[in-house]
């Protein structure tokens, strides 16, 4: 229990050290939104259709995980869509719980089908529960994939090695521009 204690103060404390000051518009932020994307564009050719009709997407180019026996989590920044044009920031952030250890990166996209789910998105304090899975993007990779609930969710690995059996939930934020 001890243990469970000083891991949990760990990820606390990382998560207050890592937090940066925003003072508006950024430039160069458009260009890391552009090298996500390409980056998805370039490693998951099938998403091509999704990328063409979605109404919108929020791509987080870098999303670090890591976990140690039974607590784990993620974090990443990403940038959001709307109709091919980038409105703004967002968080991601996740708490695992069950047996797990190691670390990884990967890159996550979702795309919403509609105005309507772009929105409930936009609101804030938006999660993604374990009825929605994301799809890992494989070399091949099926191209039959639809959304779910007007959602569509994947992920892109990227390094690390993680071993796990948790359950767990992944919160959002959004910032417009």
């Amino acid at each position: 229990m001890k243990m469970m204690r000083v891991v949990a103060l760990a990820f606390m404390l990382a998560g207050v050290f890592s937090v940066t000051a925003r003072a508006g518009w950024d430039p160069a932020e458009e260009d890391h939104a552009k090298v996500a994307v390409d980056y998805f564009k370039t490693h998951g050719p099938a998403l091509d259709r999704f990328f063409e009709h979605a109404y919108g997407y929020v791509v987080f180019s870098d999303v670090y995980k890591g976990g140690f026996m039974l607590l784990g989590g993620s974090h990443g920044k990403g940038y959001v869509y709307e109709q091919k044009k980038i409105v703004g920031r967002s968080s991601i952030t996740q708490l695992n719980v069950g047996p797990q250890l190691g670390g990884q990166s990967f890159s996550e996209i979702i795309f919403f089908k509609g105005r309507e789910e772009l929105e409930n998105f936009k609101k804030g304090n938006y999660e993604l529960n374990a009825q929605v899975a994301a799809i890992v993007i494989t070399t091949g990779m099926a191209t039959n994939i639809d959304y779910s609930n007007g959602v569509a969710v994947f992920v892109l690995p990227k390094a690390g090695v993680m071993a796990e059996a948790t359950v767990g939930g992944q919160k959002f934020s959004y910032n417009p521009y």
